[in-house]
């Protein structure tokens, strides 16, 4: 991933996870994103240490499947996705809140 530019790392890198369990994963220093389906662990690192500037410890993946999901009478499907779980060196964060003034 030497010659990387913004737009492929962004490709790789969708969005954080912001739920319940992402928040308490960050008091050990731990992240979660949405990520590419077909990136593996070593390109995520990379990007992760590209866009943060920080030093990545260890990578969990796992394929969420798609779920049935109602909306009154009507029945579709959430998409799948792969998640990343993003384990950073002491010292290390990532401010996914924006701190306004």
């Amino acid at each position: 991933m030497t010659n990387c530019s913004d737009d492929s790392i962004m490709k790789i890198i969708k969005y954080p996870i912001i739920t319940d369990k992402a928040t308490r994963l960050l008091a050990n220093n731990q992240y979660s994103f949405v990520v590419s389906p077909k990136s593996d662990k070593p390109t995520i690192k990379a990007a992760i240490e590209y866009l943060f500037n920080v030093k990545v410890i260890k990578i969990n993946t796992s394929h969420l499947p798609k779920k049935q999901k109602r909306v009154g009478k009507y029945i579709g499907w959430k998409s799948h996705y792969k998640k990343a779980i993003v384990t950073l060196a002491e010292g290390d964060t990532i401010n996914l809140f924006a701190e306004e003034n």
